[in-house]
């Protein structure tokens, strides 16, 4: 498939498609006009100009005020580049390096950057072969754009750093001799709309959101089946409770449940017990909250990818080159917090569901086992469970509220949100785990019970999970099975709802 980059608005779901796909990607006619439209309105701007254009003929950030000769400015966006190729820590998994691809091609297309054709095809390049970048987590204030993460990006086009090739690392330069192909030149400015943008945060953002929402949907269908296992009641999840408060994420929560367990004969029969706990009773409350900050995250992510975040920004139909501050972060940075503290939740609340589950409580075995005692069963997954919940509590600390000067103060306030976006990345793998080890429990809990009366479509979770993980007779070696019900878990596509 290939994908025409014009000016049509980029979804997430189509972002996380083109990247995950192999899709190509070519730019448009509409878009290949605005690129060089700008471009050559640049080049004139810059011939004609008495003064100085921030970031253009000028140093940057507290350099500002440092004017640079016609002779130099391409060496000046080539410095610009390899001085600020400061990542390090991790390196950043390839599909969001192509992401960042994406994204960034996706900014420049819009004419307002003043790059020129050959930069964005050559970027465009990159993604096609998947040729990606090596990309470092750490280095981004998240404010005067992403930019050492975006400068290690743009190292390649140079012929510099190092590139990803069919899983190996290797040198770029090696990589173009293999391929006949010169790097290119930066002309004025481009380095600096290549540096500038948020590209870094909104690649993490565009595929957690994506994830964030099928962890959602496997949060109910989970919790449900711990519902048939617990022997939960049916009352809490009545349209009527929830129309009187109206939340929208609560509403869907507690439909998803009904349409689960519709056909259940055990959820809806008379129970012995008036009341259950919290995690259980309040399902659409909890899990409902999370829903709608992701909507809410996901709207400022579509936002975001859809517009132009480098600086100076040019504007050809009225003659200016303004510089603002379109590079900064704060709108991701609180978004990709708000991330990190809802998706938490969710694990928490399933972590308390896993406790319930193994109390020996509602007629079952202690630990979910036959002869606890002789057999611990599942008594340490919930210690697993507890403790990275107790991580993801350390983890959503906002860094959006953090700050520190950088560039002689001329960068005062910055919005850290390229650490937000890392840890929102922590939070939600972990949390893939934690449902991982809810279903592990739930499953073994509804073995215990009978499938007899149980909803058909736990029925089927049942059949294609217990083909991966299988049920526990006594003990046995735990960390393998728990991982495969987490991938379980991050493969499943459920189709629930209500």
């Amino acid at each position: 498939m290939t994908h025409e980059i014009d000016h049509h608005r980029l979804s997430i779901a189509q972002a996380n498609e083109l990247v995950e796909t192999g899709a190509t990607l070519q730019l448009s006619e509409a878009a290949r006009t605005k690129i060089q439209k700008c471009r050559e309105f640049l080049d004139d701007k810059i011939a004609r100009s008495e003064h100085p254009i921030y970031g253009i003929n000028t140093g940057f950030g507290s350099l500002c005020n440092t004017p640079i000769g016609k002779e130099s400015l391409e060496q000046l966006q080539k410095n610009l580049v390899m001085s600020h190729a400061c990542g390090t820590g991790a390196e950043v998994p390839s599909h969001l390096v192509k992401m960042m691809l994406l994204l960034k091609i996706q900014g420049l297309s819009y004419g307002h950057s003043g790059v020129t054709v050959t930069t964005v095809e050559r970027l465009i390049w990159h993604f096609n072969n998947d040729i990606l970048p090596v990309v470092y987590e750490q280095g981004s204030l998240g404010a005067s754009g992403d930019l050492s993460p975006l400068a290690h990006m743009s190292l390649p086009l140079l012929g510099l750093g190092e590139v990803r090739v069919d899983g190996e690392i290797r040198q770029t330069s090696e990589v173009l001799a293999e391929r006949n192909m010169e790097p290119i030149a930066l002309r004025s400015k481009e380095g600096l709309a290549l540096l500038n943008g948020t590209q870094f945060m909104s690649s993490y953002g565009t595929w957690l959101c994506q994830k964030a929402e099928q962890l959602l949907d496997m949060a109910d269908l989970i919790g449900a089946v711990s519902l048939e296992a617990y022997d939960g009641r049916h009352e809490p999840f009545k349209d009527e409770v929830h129309a009187i408060r109206n939340h929208a994420g609560q509403r869907q929560v507690a439909a998803n449940i009904r349409a689960i367990l519709g056909d259940s004969e055990n959820f809806h029969k008379q129970k012995a017990h008036v009341q259950d706990p919290y995690s259980f009773r309040c399902m659409p409350q909890v899990h409902g909250a999370s829903r709608d900050a992701v909507a809410h995250i996901r709207s400022v992510l579509e936002n975001e990818i859809n517009a132009v975040t480098d600086n100076p920004t040019v504007f050809p139909d009225s003659d200016d080159v303004i510089s603002a501050g379109n590079f900064h972060g704060q709108p991701l940075a609180i978004s990709l917090d708000f991330l990190s503290i809802a998706m938490a939740e969710l694990g928490s609340i399933s972590e308390r569901r896993i406790y319930k589950l193994v109390g020996g409580e509602r007629g079952l075995p202690a630990f979910l086992v036959a002869n606890p005692g002789l057999n611990s069963g599942f008594m340490i997954p919930q210690y697993t469970a507890a403790s990275i919940v107790s991580r993801n509590k350390q983890l959503c600390t906002p860094a959006s509220v953090d700050t520190i000067d950088s560039s002689n103060g001329q960068e005062d306030h910055v919005s850290m949100g390229a650490n937000a976006a890392v840890k929102a990345l922590q939070v939600v793998n972990h949390v893939e785990t934690i449902l991982g080890i809810e279903l592990f429990n739930a499953m073994q809990g509804l073995d215990l019970r009978g499938l007899d009366g149980v909803a058909s479509k736990i029925k089927d979770l049942h059949t294609a999970y217990r083909a991966s993980v299988p049920y526990l007779k006594e003990d046995a070696e735990m960390s393998p099975l728990m991982e495969k019900s987490r991938v379980f878990v991050s493969k499943y596509k459920p189709a629930i709802h209500g």
